[in-house]
């Protein structure tokens, strides 16, 4: 009989009031389904004061938006009395891809250290790669970073000082982070860049290794008065030299390898001279036998100015026997004195 009854009360309902009923009913039920997810998380910001409208929790995963995740950090910054952080700003930096957990808790513990770090210069760091909880964590208790770094892969600095003995030293540098030089200022790398370079410097201007090894402390102070953290994130508390260790004597290594380069360039250059004494004595040698060519082609040419003389009588008889006289004296006087009578005089 019911059936009978509605039966026809359905046959005079339009098509279309089926689709407007079936749409409005599929709203309600998305609406209540909504609602049912962040009521609690309504509820819990209700009872903590944190001040995120229901209209706000509805509508936030249409923006792509973790509703949770808002919640909890603006929960928690109400608890800890910073209540200057609307909703709409901690969406914002959800969305620009900020870790708002890690930047919620930095707020907090800076809060509680009294240092002043605001909103808008937390989430700068945030989104420039920085992790804030840890640069916080570090301005309160300040951290020790060794140098030479790890990834130097060396594990010490070496250093030569005035009388050529080379150190070898190890440092542990305090630093704190500085809260305004974050964005934009120098890292770890940087500051132990720079006090590498001012322990050799400060080794290098000492005039002996002994007044090292006897005072380290001479090299922290020399170091800290350079002011190295300039324009970097942190702040050096204290410069502390680890360890310093005698390593070789460069100075002697250096004298030994410019006495043997020295010696190579006193042999090239004997060598040189050796040449050019043999070079000379072999023109000499030439010069000498082409005088003694000069001289036969001088003597050959005697006879013929005898004969020319005979013939224009310039040279007689007696003259040709008192010359073959003069020449056997001689000849004589030679075999007497032991000297060869055939060899010409030089």
């Amino acid at each position: 009989m019911l059936s009978a009854q509605i039966n026809p009360l359905l046959a005079q309902v339009s098509p279309m009031t089926w689709v407007v009923g079936g749409v409005v009913l599929l709203v309600l039920m998305l609406f209540f389904y909504l609602v049912a997810n962040v009521f609690r998380l309504w509820i819990q910001a209700q009872l903590t004061r944190a001040d995120v409208g229901l209209l706000q929790l509805i509508t936030m995963p249409f923006r792509k938006v973790q509703p949770a995740v808002i919640v909890n950090n603006k929960i928690s910054l109400v608890k800890a009395g910073l209540v200057d952080v609307n909703t709409d700003q901690m969406e914002a930096h959800y969305l620009a891809g900020g870790r708002l957990d890690r930047v919620c808790k930095a707020m907090v513990a800076a809060d509680r250290a009294n240092i002043g770090l605001d909103w808008k210069t937390c989430t700068a760091i945030d989104l420039a790669g920085r992790d804030v909880l840890e640069a916080v964590q570090t301005s309160v208790n300040p951290k020790v970073i060794d140098c030479p770094g790890a990834a130097s892969g060396k594990n010490t600095i070496d250093a030569v000082a005035a009388d050529g003995i080379q150190l070898k030293a190890r440092a542990r540098v305090t630093v704190r982070t500085n809260i305004r030089q974050l964005v934009g200022g120098a890292t770890e790398e940087t500051i132990i860049a720079r006090v590498g370079e001012g322990i050799v410097s400060a080794i290098g201007s000492s005039e002996s290794h002994k007044a090292v090894l006897a005072n380290p402390d001479t090299i922290s102070k020399a170091v800290l008065a350079r002011s190295l953290d300039a324009g970097t994130a942190y702040e050096i508390l204290s410069i502390d030299i680890a360890d310093v260790d005698v390593g070789v004597n460069i100075g002697s290594r250096l004298q030994a390898d410019q006495a043997e380069a020295d010696t190579k360039r006193y042999k090239a250059e004997a060598e040189q001279r050796r040449a050019m004494a043999v070079a000379a004595e072999q023109e000499f040698r030439a010069k000498v036998e082409e005088n003694r060519a000069l001289v036969v082609l001088a003597e050959a040419e005697v006879p013929k100015a005898m004969a020319d003389a005979f013939r224009n009588g310039n040279l007689g008889i007696f003259d040709y026997y008192r010359m073959k006289n003069i020449d056997a004296d001689t000849t004589m006087r030679r075999k007497i004195g032991g000297e060869d009578p055939g060899k010409k005089p030089t």
